[in-house]
């Protein structure tokens, strides 16, 4: 019997799938599968579905008892497993592309306004029952409309969010991406990181997660930022030195809009006391149908290559 591991409690859609698969184990708690269990899942299932933080690094695959054909990732990010070391030990990984990039775009543009108006720090101004009247110099903030938009990392959901800031709000777009890009919508690459903090009124970080972008954005990146300048992360939470963000964010004199933290769930309490930052869960696909076609996806690919074909979305 093909048994199959999904590690989290995935839409319900996404397990009735899997069911029509083979035998399929839902673990049971929230909490990311950690090394030792990795390993374990490796050697006693032929396919597994897995999402972000569940640790399948390089030690998971340190065994010679590798029954597991694929690790099918529920998710665009997938830096949370070792792709090369899957690939030395016989294991496909794959990933869900395509089906968050507007999701996790509507979450920037979410933040932005958010951070940009001074919304979450007035709701709850609001709910402690502060309020006491329109005033016409009251938690004024930025108008976001007309204003630069920087996007740091031109790839899908880069692009979605530049089409939505320059169409939507009348934004001009700068970029910074690793490689030459050719886009199709008006937007100015720039050829460096600094170049790009130092022009933007709203800067969106929209890079893939691993090594190469770790801390990409740090103290010195986070310095050429104007004062009264925005920066929206929905990329990964590493790819920001957080602590150089917290520093940054303490002097008053930049805001900030987050989606991700480097090491979630855990949000430092220095963050959740400054009013100039927008908290949320990790919203990025927060929506069932996304959810939905996330899990499809992920199904497939196990199908695929339980059927001795390539994954359509290997990594």
């Amino acid at each position: 019997m093909t048994r199959i591991l999904l590690t989290r409690q995935f839409p319900e859609a996404t397990v009735t799938a899997a069911k029509a698969l083979g035998d399929v184990t839902v673990r049971p708690v929230a909490a990311p599968l950690q090394i030792a269990e990795a390993a374990e899942a490796l050697a006693n299932y032929d396919a597994i579905i897995c999402t972000l933080g569940d640790d399948f690094s390089d030690p998971a695959f340190a065994t010679d008892s590798i029954r597991c054909k694929i690790i099918a990732n529920f998710g665009v990010g997938y830096n949370h497993i070792d792709a090369g070391a899957a690939k030395a030990a016989g294991v496909t990984v794959s990933n869900t592309p395509d089906t968050v990039t507007d999701a996790t775009a509507d979450i920037a543009l979410t933040l932005m306004l958010m951070t940009c108006r001074r919304a979450s720090e007035g709701e709850r101004f609001a709910r402690a029952g502060l309020w006491e009247g329109w005033q016409p110099t009251q938690m004024l903030g930025m108008h976001m409309t007309g204003k630069r938009l920087g996007i740091v990392g031109m790839g899908r959901i880069g692009q979605a969010v530049a089409q939505r800031g320059h169409f939507g709000f009348g934004m001009p777009v700068i970029y910074y991406n690793r490689s030459r890009k050719d886009v199709d919508m008006p937007a100015r690459q720039v050829d460096d990181l600094e170049s790009l903090m130092s022009q933007a009124d709203v800067i969106v970080v929209t890079v893939p997660g691993g090594p190469e972008t770790h801390h990409l954005i740090d103290a010195a990146a986070l310095a050429q930022m104007d004062d009264g300048s925005v920066i929206v992360n929905v990329s990964r939470g590493d790819v920001v030195d957080e602590a150089a963000l917290i520093a940054e964010l303490e002097t008053g004199r930049i805001k900030a809009g987050l989606d991700v933290y480097e090491a979630e769930p855990f949000i430092p309490e220095a963050l959740r006391v400054l009013d100039n930052v927008t908290l949320l869960p990790h919203l990025g696909t927060a929506a069932l149908d996304v959810r939905e076609a996330m899990g499809q996806m992920a199904v497939d690919n196990v199908a695929a290559v339980l059927q001795d074909d390539a994954a359509p979305n290997a990594v």
